[in-house]
């Protein structure tokens, strides 16, 4: 398997692991990946893909996003979405691409990475709550486990 920055052209091929990996009712997260990479929160370099054989079985993405400190704005990663392949699950994929996230991230000077997502695979990763550290959801609408 090979992690590697997603190339220009496999949009279309990152559409089909997210509507595989979310459902295809589930469009919101294709749209969600095509919103980033036209804004200036986009970071070619932490958009990765995962490859086996030269085919794209899974997908993180990890844009830069803000958080209203009291005395400022604090730049951070927003890692969202990572998605593989329903008929790869279970391989170690989502750990590695996640792994390969982190380990591109700490590159950049953001003290810290958030996402939203499920409380029994990324703490099992090493994530924690986020308002064990005192930041807040960015909506009610995400359960503070997940956040």
């Amino acid at each position: 398997m090979e992690i590697r920055p997603e190339a220009a052209d496999e949009a279309d091929v990152v559409a089909d692991v997210l509507l595989a990996a979310f459902g295809a009712e589930e469009r919101v997260v294709v749209d969600l990946v095509a919103a980033l990479r036209a804004s200036s929160a986009y970071r070619r370099e932490l958009a990765l893909v995962a490859l086996d054989a030269g085919a794209v079985v899974g997908h993180v993405m990890v844009s830069r996003g803000w958080v209203d400190s009291p005395d400022r704005l604090v730049e951070v990663g927003v890692l969202s979405p990572l998605s593989v392949r329903p008929d790869r699950q279970g391989e170690g994929i989502g750990t590695a691409l996640l792994a390969r996230a982190l380990a591109e991230a700490q590159q950049t000077s953001w003290p810290l990475v958030v996402l939203e997502g499920a409380p029994r695979y990324y703490g099992a990763r090493g994530f924690e709550r986020a308002d064990r550290f005192g930041l807040l959801r960015p909506s009610p609408r995400i359960p503070a486990p997940a956040f």
